[in-house]
């Protein structure tokens, strides 16, 4: 089934996907076809495992709705495991280090290593959708992770390498602490990259809205809101937004801050 849009049973056309899977390169995935999981200590919750090792990341994403009494009260991440949450749509209690955070749509919570992240649905009977991610941290002597929250509405909009109509958004602090960044890219209609990127740094993308074409690895794929896009090292890669009126912006990750290892 695809519970995303609660497709089921026969259809009346052929067989059909716009996922393209060319693992340690490049993948979208759209959300016709995407199938829940199970995974130990989420309760009453709808999950999707988007990249994982097995397609060629360091890192694992996962579409996560949290239903009516949706939670997670084992934790997660810990160890040498650092996580970071996104809600995109609804209301969550976030806990990490003995705090709690409410979080309302647009709220995100990092956790580093060492630090587990507890999850309550919070919507009043309303399922809460989120973006979740986590990674295996690579410590730097001299420097340290930290707890941070906040919401998107109060991070600083910066002019994308000075184009004014392509705007940028940094979760977290540049400090070398910190392995890796959470960010926001979006694009006015008819905006683009400035050029196709070429890097040695991974992105797992979930687009919050909008359509947009997409260059990966020199093959023009469109996506929209709702698809999920992760781009391995060294694939080409850039982006413009197509429609009218509607900004196309999506969330990713970026390992940062590290030197490569031989």
């Amino acid at each position: 089934m695809g519970y995303i849009n609660q497709q089921t049973g026969y259809r009346g056309d052929v067989l059909s996907s716009r996922s393209i899977i060319k693992r340690h390169n490049y993948a979208l995935i759209e959300p016709d076809g995407l199938v829940k999981n199970v995974i130990p200590g989420f309760e009453n919750c709808d999950i999707t495992i988007l990249s994982t090792p097995k397609l060629g990341a360091t890192f694992v994403d996962y579409l996560v709705t949290l239903l009516d009494g949706g939670r997670n009260h084992q934790g997660f991440g810990g160890g040498d495991i650092e996580t970071f949450i996104y809600v995109i749509d609804g209301e969550i209690m976030a806990a990490a280090d003995d705090k709690s955070y409410a979080l309302k749509t647009g709220g995100y919570l990092y956790c580093p290593a060492g630090v587990k992240l507890y999850l309550d649905n919070n919507s009043e009977g309303k399922p809460s959708k989120l973006f979740l991610y986590k990674r295996k941290y690579q410590p730097l002597a001299g420097h340290k992770a930290y707890v941070v929250s906040g919401n998107v509405s109060q991070l600083e909009r910066i002019e994308y390498e000075g184009m004014s109509d392509v705007i940028l958004q940094d979760f977290l602090p540049k400090e070398l602490g910190f392995d890796m960044n959470m960010h926001i890219l979006s694009f006015n209609p008819g905006a683009s990259h400035g050029y196709i990127e070429t890097h040695v740094q991974e992105h797992g993308a979930y687009i919050l809205s909008g359509a947009g074409m997409y260059n990966l690895d020199n093959d023009w794929v469109p996506v929209k809101k709702g698809d999920y896009i992760f781009m391995g090292a060294y694939c080409p890669q850039a982006g413009y937004a197509v429609g009218k009126d509607e900004v196309f912006s999506y969330i990713y990750s970026k390992d940062c801050h590290r030197d490569a290892e031989l």
